[in-house]
């Protein structure tokens, strides 16, 4: 069956050969959201609570509230030109610094807001091979990274001419630290961990890469993109959490999503540095044109405002105490259902994951054929390989949809069948 994944074919951009022209009369409002919504009927009903990736919703309409009010707020403003917008140059500032001192990057650190995991990774894969050009003189370098890793390194990598070394995995699906010290050479400029990763929900024994790492002087990201606003909460909540963050002198920068489990709107994102020096590397200026000086620090130009207003508005709510609170819940939700997984004859969890992120096998059945009659009952799961499970992101909306969930993945195993081709899913 084709495998159910975080990414796929799905372009960006479309081919002419399905054109669409504009309608050349104007048409009623009414009109135009009659079919939109039509459209959406099609959609992934993630508020019905089956879909498990993608969104990650509170299921709470305070928080909801505030959301919608932050980005109509700022719905028009461009965030490419903070001498005009100071209001949203404010909140980007405070934003990464709260993200900042979240993960405990020391005095003198350095962070960009961008729109994505993804974008903050290529940040940080840019800045790596700047500073091995300068620091080094490595012209053409590689990164070394564990198979778990995020595509977006690869996919930076491949922007950014860099050769892309992927390492093996221990049984519990970390990174094997043996593999990557044999990957590392003297043209390595990133070596990659990731807490958590996304195919397992493992935490990568960060402690020991980034040893490593500093070992041979190269830089090292800990990819915080999932992790980033749930191991530190985990922390408070008494959880035991292996070190992940700066407070491991060979963690050189790290990648946090906010519109994960930060609970905020896309795209909302930061890349955060140990020193605030390396962000130069990252800004592009440019003043050899007639209408003056163009410097930004992340890809895109003109950028939405709406994501950072989002951003600073649910974390300001919120504050440490409520996402604690929602950790806690969370994880009570998480623990249910991992509870009723492993009470079906056959199923086990794969790894040892310590957050909403799991995945899970049998070891009787055929799990992807599982998965399809799930599918057919509306149930979005995606799947993983080596070996075949069944992957899920819990959001606290789950709660409400755990003993459903349960019934129809035990009545699942009970009629399995065989394989069909699923498609393919993304996130």
């Amino acid at each position: 069956m084709a495998s159910k994944s975080q990414g796929g074919t799905h372009p960006a951009a479309h081919t002419n050969a399905a054109r669409s022209e504009m309608p050349k009369l104007r048409r009623p409002a009414r009109e135009v959201f009659s079919e939109m919504y039509d459209r959406k009927g099609l959609d992934a009903d993630w508020l019905g609570g089956k879909v498990f990736s993608l969104v990650y919703p509170t299921g709470r309409s305070d928080i909801d509230d505030v959301l919608i009010e932050a980005n109509n707020a700022y719905l028009f403003e461009n965030a490419l030109n903070p001498l005009r917008f100071p209001s949203v140059s404010r909140m980007q500032r405070e934003v990464v610094n709260m993200v900042s001192s979240l993960v405990n990057a020391p005095d003198g650190s350095g962070a960009g807001f961008t729109a994505g995991g993804t974008e903050s990774i290529l940040m940080s894969v840019l800045v790596s091979r700047e500073r091995a050009k300068v620091e080094r003189g490595i012209e053409r370098g590689n990164i070394v990274l564990p198979i778990s890793a995020h595509p977006a390194f690869a996919k930076a990598a491949f922007y950014l001419g860099l050769e892309v070394r992927t390492t093996s995995l221990t049984t519990e699906f970390t990174a094997d630290v043996g593999a990557v010290r044999d990957a590392v050479d003297k043209s390595t400029t990133l070596v990659v961990g990731s807490a958590y990763g996304y195919p397992h929900g493992v935490v990568d024994p960060i402690e020991e890469l980034s040893t490593l790492a500093l070992s041979k002087s190269i830089p090292f990201h800990s990819d915080t993109c999932i992790g980033s606003f749930v191991l530190p909460f985990l922390e408070r909540l008494g959880h035991d959490v292996p070190p992940f963050d700066f407070r491991l002198p060979g963690v050189t920068q790290m990648s946090c999503d906010i519109h994960k489990y930060g609970y905020s709107t896309k795209g909302a994102s930061t890349i955060v540095y140990r020193d605030s020096a390396w962000l130069r590397h990252q800004v592009f200026d440019y003043d050899a044109w007639p209408s003056g000086r163009y410097r930004t620090s992340s890809l895109a130009g003109a950028r939405a405002a709406s994501p950072i207003a989002a951003a600073w508005a649910v974390m300001t709510y919120l504050g440490e105490a409520g996402y604690t609170e929602l950790m806690g819940e969370l994880m009570e939700i998480t623990q249910a259902i991992r509870s009723g997984i492993e009470a079906i004859e056959g199923m086990e969890i794969l790894g040892t994951p310590p957050g909403p992120l799991l995945s899970f096998t049998s070891t009787t059945n055929d799990i992807f054929a599982i998965g399809d009659v799930m599918d057919e009952r509306g149930w979005h799961l995606n799947r993983v390989d080596g070996p075949p499970g069944l992957h899920m992101m819990i959001s606290p909306l789950h709660g409400a949809h755990v003993a459903a969930f349960l019934d129809d993945l035990a009545g699942a195993v009970a009629v399995h069948g065989a394989s069909r081709d699923g498609g393919v899913s993304y996130n």
